[in-house]
C-alpha cells in the first residue's frame, strides 16, 4: 500500500492534499519521494519562517529536548517564562497566555474581552465584531468569530455573540450604535480570506471609535505576525497598540505554540483557573520560539521588505495576473487562470505555493534566498502567462 492510499484508508479526508509526498527538505527546498526539488513558497502556511531544518533552531530544541521535553504548569520553567518576557519587552504588551495554535490563542483573547467587559460594563456587553472574509479558526467559537459563511453551515449553531461587518467606517459605527460591544477582532490582512489588507484610514477609525467607546482591539497575528509583515507584527505598520494579540505558526518555527499577548487593560483579567492548557508554555516549544524570535531583527526585516518589493514590481501587471495584494511576505494573486490550475501547474515545475479563495498564495520563508526566490517567481509568472 502507497502512502496515498494509506492516507486515504485511515486519515480523516478533511485536506484536499496536493498529489505530493514529501520526504526531506532544507532551508527552502523540499524533496518528494522520487527525489524531485521543490522551491517551496509556503513555508508549512506560514510556519517555517527560516525554512526546513534550520540549524540554529534545531539546536535549541535539541538541546532542551535532552533537558526535559514537558512538564505541566503546575511548575515554573525556563523557556516559558524567558519568553513570555521576550514577547512583551518586544511589542509592549504585559502579559503572555501560551497555548498551542492560533485558534486556542484567538480563544483565549475572546475570553479574555469578554470577562473584561462583564467586569467593567457588564454582563450584556459581550458582543464581537469581526470582519468579513476573517478566518480566526476551526474550534466552534473561533469558526464563529470567523466572518466566512461558508465556514459555518455544516456546524449550526454555533457560539452565539459574533456580528461580521465589512470594513467601512459606516458599519462599524453603525454596529457599535446597535451593539454592546466587548470587541473588535481583526487580522490586518486577511489571509484565508484571499490576502486583503485592511486600509490605514480604516485601521485609524477604528482605533478612535474603540478608544471612544472602551471597546478592546484584538489583532489577530497568527499568520501575519512575526516579521512576515516587515515589522515584529503588523500592528507596528500602523500607529496604535493593540489591547490583545494573538500570533501562534511562525512563531514556533515548526513545533506548535500559540500565545496570546494581554495589554495593560486586561493583563490581570485572568485568576488561576479561569484559562489553562495542558502543553501551552510547552518548554520544547518555547525554546525553539525564543531562538526564532531572537533572530527576527532589522536585518531580516529590511529583508522581507526587499523579498516583497521584487515579487510585487515583477508580478503586477504581467500577463494573466489581474491583481496583486499583501503586505511583506504575506501576498495573494488574483490570476485569469483558476488558482488551484496554476497551483497545480507549478508543482509540475517545481515551485510549491498556496491558494486562498480564488488567488494564489504566497508565504515563503523570511530567509529565503534571493536566487532562488528569483527562480520560483520566474516559474509562477510564466505559467500564469501560458
Amino acid at each position: 500500500m502507497d502512502i496515498f492510499e494509506l492516507d486515504k484508508q485511515y486519515v480523516a479526508p478533511t485536506y484536499a492534499r496536493f498529489p505530493v509526498n514529501l520526504v526531506a527538505g532544507k532551508g527552502s527546498v523540499a524533496i518528494d519521494n522520487n527525489g524531485k526539488d521543490y522551491i517551496d513558497l509556503g513555508a508549512g502556511i506560514a510556519v517555517n519562517i527560516f525554512g526546513f531544518c534550520d540549524e540554529e533552531w534545531m539546536a535549541e530544541v535539541t538541546t532542551q529536548l535532552h533537558t526535559f521535553q514537558h512538564t505541566s504548569n503546575l511548575y515554573y520553567t525556563f523557556p516559558c517564562a524567558k519568553l513570555a518576557e521576550q514577547l512583551c519587552k518586544r511589542t509592549g504588551l504585559k502579559k503572555v497566555f501560551f497555548s498551542n495554535s492560533g485558534a486556542e490563542a484567538n480563544e483565549c483573547a475572546i475570553k479574555a474581552a469578554r470577562k473584561y467587559a462583564r467586569d467593567t460594563k457588564g454582563e450584556d456587553y459581550y458582543t464581537i465584531v469581526t470582519l468579513r472574509d476573517s478566518f480566526h479558526g476551526r474550534t466552534l467559537t473561533t469558526l464563529a468569530a470567523t466572518g466566512q459563511d461558508a465556514f459555518h453551515k455544516d456546524f449550526l449553531p454555533l457560539t452565539d455573540g459574533f456580528c461580521h461587518i465589512e470594513p467601512t467606517v459606516e458599519e462599524l459605527r453603525r454596529i457599535v450604535d446597535e451593539k454592546k460591544v466587548a470587541a473588535i477582532m481583526f487580522e490586518l490582512v486577511r489571509g484565508e480570506g484571499g490576502v486583503l489588507p485592511l486600509t490605514k484610514e480604516f485601521v485609524a477609525e477604528m482605533v478612535k471609535i474603540a478608544q471612544e467607546r472602551d471597546i478592546l482591539l484584538i489583532a489577530d497575528e497568527v499568520q501575519v505576525g512575526n516579521g512576515r509583515s516587515g515589522k515584529l507584527y503588523s500592528f507596528m505598520n500602523f500607529d496604535f497598540l493593540p489591547d490583545i494579540v494573538t500570533t501562534a505558526k511562525g512563531l514556533g518555527g515548526g513545533l506548535p505554540i500559540g500565545a496570546t499577548m494581554l495589554g495593560a487593560k486586561v493583563e490581570n483579567t485572568f485568576a488561576p483557573g479561569l484559562n489553562g492548557s495542558t502543553f501551552g508554555g510547552n518548554p520544547v516549544a518555547c525554546a525553539g520560539a525564543l531562538n526564532i524570535l531572537s533572530r527576527i531583527d532589522d536585518n531580516l526585516l529590511a529583508g522581507v521588505m526587499d523579498k516583497s518589493d521584487y515579487i510585487f514590481s515583477t508580478l503586477q501587471g504581467a500577463k494573466g495576473i489581474e491583481s496583486v495584494t499583501g503586505m511583506g511576505l504575506m501576498i495573494g494573486i488574483k490570476t485569469v487562470k483558476p488558482a488551484k490550475e496554476i497551483a497545480m501547474k507549478c508543482i509540475e515545475r517545481g515551485v510549491l505555493v498556496l491558494t486562498a479563495h480564488d488567488k494564489v498564495r504566497l508565504l515563503p520563508a523570511l530567509n529565503i534566498p534571493f536566487d532562488l526566490l528569483v527562480k520560483a517567481i520566474d516559474v509562477l509568472k510564466e505559467v500564469c502567462a501560458e
